[in-house]
C-alpha cells in the first residue's frame, strides 16, 4: 500500500469549514488549503516554505487575512500550479478597499502614468510596512489588530503597478512637511525616508519635494493624483480629509496637470529633494534607527 507522502505533523485540530462561493478571498484561502491538503503538507510545514507563519496561514486559508502581495508566487512556485494563484489574487485584491474606493483602485491599477501631489503624508503608492500602520493605527483606534494588518496589506500590494517589465510611471510632488513630520516615531519614520531615498529617481518614479519658501499655489489644500489609463484616458482622484472624488472632465483635468507642472519647476529637483531627505534623516534622534 502506498502513503501519501506528509509534509511536518498533520494539523490535529478541526479544520474551519470553508465557503469558497461567498468571496474571492475565500476562493483563494480554499485553494490553498486545498493544494496543501493534497501535497499532505502541514500549516508548519508550507510556513517554513513560504515564510509566512503559520497563524497567518491559517487566518488567509478562512478569508481571515488578505493575502500578502509576494504570497501567491511562493505558493505557485510551492505547488507547482504555473500562475494559478497570482490570478485568484488579480480578483481577490479588488475586494480589499471598501465599495467607495474600489473604483478609485481599479482605476489605479491600470495607470500608465501618474502625477501626484501629496501636502501632508508621504502617498500610500510609496509607504513603508511600519509607516502605514501608524497611519492606519491613529486613523481608526478602536480597530482590530487584524483589520489593521489587512489594512497595510492592502495598501502595500498598491505598490505592484510601480514593479515589473512596464511600470507605471510615477512624478511626485511632496511638501516638506510630509518630509519633516516625524509618524510613528523616529525609528519608523527614518525607514520610511530609508525607502523613499530609493523612489527618488528610479526607473519608474521622480520625487520633487516643494519647498516652504515657495508660497502659496494652485493645489494647497488637499491631495491630487492624476492617472493616464492604458487606453489613454486621463482621470483624476481629488481628496481631503474623510472623501474623495473621482474626476473625469478633461477641462478640470488639464487645468490641474497644468498646476502641476507649475509645482515641478519650481520643487527640488530629485537630487536635491534626496540631500533634503538625508539632512532630515540625519536630525532623526540616533538610538531610534533601525
Amino acid at each position: 500500500m502506498t502513503r501519501r507522502r506528509t509534509w511536518g505533523f498533520a494539523d490535529v485540530s478541526k479544520p474551519r469549514e470553508l465557503h469558497p462561493d461567498r468571496s474571492a478571498r475565500d476562493l483563494y484561502g480554499s485553494e490553498v488549503r486545498r493544494y496543501r491538503n493534497n501535497a499532505g503538507m502541514s500549516l508548519e510545514a508550507l510556513s517554513g516554505v513560504v515564510m509566512y507563519s503559520r497563524a497567518h496561514l491559517s487566518r488567509i486559508e478562512t478569508a481571515e487575512a488578505i493575502p500578502p502581495p509576494d504570497l501567491s508566487e511562493k505558493l505557485d512556485a510551492c505547488f507547482g500550479t504555473d500562475g494559478h494563484f497570482g490570478r485568484l489574487y488579480g480578483v481577490a485584491r479588488r475586494e480589499i478597499h471598501p465599495d467607495q474606493y474600489r473604483r478609485r483602485m481599479e482605476l489605479e491599477a491600470r495607470a500608465v502614468a501618474i502625477v501626484h501631489y501629496a501636502p501632508f503624508v508621504i502617498p500610500g503608492l510609496l509607504h513603508s510596512e511600519r509607516y502605514a500602520r501608524a497611519i492606519f493605527t491613529v486613523c481608526n483606534p478602536s480597530a482590530p489588530a487584524g483589520s489593521i494588518d489587512d489594512l497595510v496589506t492592502a495598501r502595500l500590494s498598491r505598490r505592484d503597478i510601480l514593479k515589473g517589465e512596464k511600470p507605471a510611471r510615477l512624478s511626485l510632488i511632496l511638501e516638506e512637511s510630509a518630509i519633516t513630520r516625524t509618524i510613528g516615531g523616529p525609528g519608523v519614520m527614518h525607514e520610511q525616508l530609508r525607502s523613499l531615498l530609493t523612489w527618488v529617481e528610479s526607473r519608474s518614479s521622480l520625487v520633487q519635494v516643494l519647498p516652504h519658501s515657495h508660497g502659496a499655489h494652485a493645489l494647497l489644500g488637499g491631495t491630487l493624483a492624476l492617472w493616464t489609463l492604458d487606453n489613454g484616458t486621463a482621470v483624476a482622484y481629488e481628496e481631503s480629509i474623510t472623501t474623495g472624488h473621482l474626476i473625469e472632465d478633461p477641462e478640470k483635468i488639464r487645468w490641474w496637470a497644468q498646476a502641476c507642472d507649475v509645482l515641478r519647476a519650481y520643487a527640488r529637483s530629485p537630487a536635491e529633494t534626496a540631500e533634503f531627505i538625508r539632512s532630515v534623516m540625519e536630525e532623526l534622534p540616533d538610538e531610534h534607527h533601525p
